[in-house]
């Protein structure tokens, strides 16, 4: 579904030495992945015998009882297409390799070598097993199968998932087998394991994996055996974990007693296309691989992940201060770099008493203080309008009160009034044309403010606005540095809240951040706001998902549409959401023109619409095809 396919970690109840026993269990919670519409489920390193059995995996009996085991289990599994990779000793030539076998409806697809054998302090690997690092292009035979053999195997559902699998010490390597899968197409990484529990090796295998999957852009399963190995010089957990381009989405409750199992939807769709996007992936080296074509696997009938409803923002409260200060420190010090590269010593900014001219002046502040350059230096211009009302106007005061900086006041209804006059336009006509000669009137005073001053005008327009081309052409469209162009509302308004910290506009923020978004371009009625951004063009929110989704990895217009479902259930239905998706195609085509020649800001985050680094797009491309989807 969209690219999402569910996997899952599972580590079995072990008694070591007994795979009859073992595989019960196993049955048991591939059934249950089955059940839960799991692709792909992995099991611990040595699954089977258990990884503690040692030198008993030099004994025959053990080893023909592992593969009776593993016939138990192919034939209870012959009308389960969920993919189970569990860990066996394979002998074959005369050596003894540790494998993960790939199983599916009861056949073995392929079998894997660890290529990375421990030989240190607790484990003893090298007396038992042999390396398969270098086996390729090879079969084996196991259960009178001919089955490919080898670390060139890559697993494909000829659609979005592509996988691949290492075992436990290969991932601890310097160059771990994964790295090399992932050039290869690999987006989907399974590690059997048996990794004991030492002080604070939990947390680092977590990093470690999560690193893993994000180096490789990839989703990344591990399962470690678990408290039923032998404990008789180490003890293991049964720690599993699933990551994905470097975030964790699910681990379990290590020590447990009984079986667990762990799931999560991973976005193989997503990852693919992240790939292209990045020019440093389709840089690495291809190998030799093999491709084997699994079966069909189940369907998933809902996903279950949450979707984030505001991608741009960090989902956890603890990273506050942390991510918007570095964000108020790249703009800082970007326009620290412009200005003494320039060699200006003063800001110019139109202050409106919103969120985009808010986070503006603040940033700006914030450079001058780090400076110790004269705060007097930033002159702060409010230009009321026919829509200004008192609030608006009042805050924008206040704040620049509070601040220090210089603060003016030009009105430009009279300035309008004679542009009005002169281009012969009906005052009463309340038409894009009144709106956008008070926005050009605006950016003119700043303009020339600037070059009377020796200034540089600070763009307030943010990220969102740039993507619907919300400003007005060569009015607040354009500025000397565009302070604001990498940072989207839904984050703008995060990153103003940091500032309550100072006690002195805390209150002052609260009702900046309260206060209906608009251009105030229209007449107010009783001093109230007529013009509300989001009635006329939709939700920020809604905007700054669907934006995300689009640029990040080109998602299709009926995917953005149903992880906004799932993501604003309960606030927005399909019909809410279609309509305003569209628009957001329609103008985000038809307002290319507007970026093409938008001026130099700093980027902040993973996204930027600016034509000389992410975002390049033939002014005139026609928006037809994705508006079609979604009919």
């Amino acid at each position: 579904m969209y690219g999402y396919y569910r996997v899952a970690a599972a580590v079995n109840k072990t008694i070591v030495a007994n795979p009859a026993q073992n595989a019960e269990e196993i049955i048991t919670l591939i059934q249950e992945a089955h059940a839960k519409e799991v692709s792909v489920v992995v099991f611990p390193e040595l699954t089977l015998t258990g990884y503690t059995a040692s030198d008993l995996h030099l004994n025959q009996t053990l080893i023909a009882s592992q593969n009776d085991a593993l016939e138990t289990i192919l034939t209870a599994t012959k009308t389960v297409n969920t993919i189970a990779i569990v860990g066996v000793a394979l002998l074959q030539a005369d050596r003894l390799y540790n494998c993960a076998a790939v199983l599916q409806n009861g056949k073995i697809l392929g079998l894997v070598p660890k290529s990375y054998l421990p030989n240190k302090k607790e484990f003893y690997e090298k007396r038992q097993f042999v390396s398969g690092r270098d086996i390729k292009q090879t079969t084996a035979f196991l259960l009178d199968e001919e089955v490919p053999f080898g670390v060139d195997l890559l697993f494909t559902d000829a659609k979005d998932m592509t996988f691949a699998v290492e075992i436990c010490e290969d991932l601890w390597a310097v160059t771990p087998p994964s790295n090399h899968m992932a050039s290869n197409g690999a987006n989907l990484l399974f590690n059997l394991s048996a990794s004991n529990e030492l002080i604070g090796k939990a947390e680092y295998r977590e990093e470690l994996v999560r690193t893993q999957s994000g180096r490789c852009m990839a989703a990344y399963v591990y399962a470690s055996a678990g408290v039923g190995e032998s404990t008789t010089d180490t003890v293991f957990g049964g720690h599993a974990l699933i990551c994905e381009y470097g975030a964790t989405l699910a681990q379990n409750e290590r020590f447990s007693l009984e079986n667990s199992i762990i799931t999560a939807d991973v976005d193989l769709e997503r990852l693919r296309w992240l790939r292209i996007n990045e020019t440093s992936y389709s840089d690495g080296r291809r190998k030799s691989t093999r491709l084997i074509k699994v079966g069909t696997l189940p369907d998933i009938t809902r996903i279950e992940r949450e979707i984030n409803p505001l991608p741009f923002v960090p989902s956890r409260y603890a990273e506050k201060e942390h991510r918007c200060d570095e964000i108020v420190h790249i703009q800082a010090h970007g326009l620290i770099k412009r200005m003494r590269h320039a060699h200006i010593k003063k800001a110019v900014i139109g202050i409106s008493g919103g969120l985009d001219s808010t986070l503006a002046l603040l940033s700006t502040h914030k450079a001058f203080e780090m400076m110790g350059w004269d705060v007097k230096d930033i002159i702060a211009i409010t230009m009321p309008g026919f829509g200004t009302t008192s609030r608006t106007k009042s805050n924008a005061v206040k704040l620049c009160e509070a601040l220090g900086v210089t603060f003016k006041t030009i009105d430009v209804t009279e300035i309008s009034h004679k542009e009005f006059e002169a281009i012969e336009h009906d005052v009463n006509e309340h038409t894009v044309t009144y709106e956008n000669v008070q926005a050009r009137a605006r950016t003119s005073i700043l303009m020339n403010t600037a070059n009377k001053e020796g200034g540089l005008v600070i763009g307030t327009g943010d990220l969102s606005e740039i993507a619907l081309g919300w400003s007005t052409y060569n009015g607040d469209h354009m500025s000397m540095y565009a302070l604001n162009s990498g940072i989207p509302k839904t984050l703008i308004q995060y990153v103003i809240a940091y500032f309550k910290s100072n006690a002195a506009i805390a209150e002052l923020i609260d009702d900046i951040l309260n206060t209906p978004i608009s251009p105030e371009l229209l007449p107010h009625v009783d001093d109230q706001i007529v013009q509300a951004t989001e009635e006329i063009v939709g939700a920020y929110e809604l905007h700054d998902f669907f934006l995300y989704h689009f640029v990040k990895y080109g998602a299709h217009p009926t995917k953005i549409r149903y992880l906004a479902q799932l993501a604003f259930d309960g606030k927005y239905d399909e019909e809410t959401i279609t309509k305003w998706l569209k628009l957001f195609l329609r103008r985000f085509f038809t307002q290319q023109f507007k970026r093409s020649c938008m001026p130099d800001g700093p980027k902040v985050g993973t996204i930027s619409l600016s034509p000389r680094a992410d975002w390049k797009m033939a002014s005139d491309a026609d928006v037809e095809i994705w508006l079609k989807s979604l009919e």
